[in-house]
């Protein structure tokens, strides 16, 4: 009962009825726990250092004023679908003459 949770739940179900045997299996279950451990810290750190973390389809490395697929202003080489003039949206567009853009209409 002294031992703790997670060495207790590797090692419990092996009924070891003597002590020596249950000081060696603990010993064992803690060094490879502890290496375990060590394992997945090395690969998030060099995983940290490759990757954006947890932004798999994030923006790029671009700055919040570059425009993005969630930014709201247009920015650089980005222009109006409707008069292809940069600084505005299709829908705020100065050329607006209450057409459909679709068909016209």
């Amino acid at each position: 009962n002294g031992l703790r949770p997670d060495i207790k739940q590797l090692i419990g179900f092996s009924e070891i009825r003597n002590f020596p045997t249950l000081v060696n299996k603990s010993r064992i279950c803690d060094k490879d726990s502890k290496a375990k451990a060590n394992y997945y810290k090395a690969a998030n750190e060099k995983r940290g250092k490759d990757f954006a973390r947890g932004k798999p389809y994030g923006r790029g490395g671009k700055k919040p004023d570059e425009g993005g697929s969630s930014g709201g202003k247009i920015g650089g080489d980005r222009n109006c679908f409707k008069c292809g003039l940069p600084g505005h949206r299709f829908f705020e567009c100065p050329k607006n003459d209450g057409k459909c853009l679709k068909c016209g209409d």
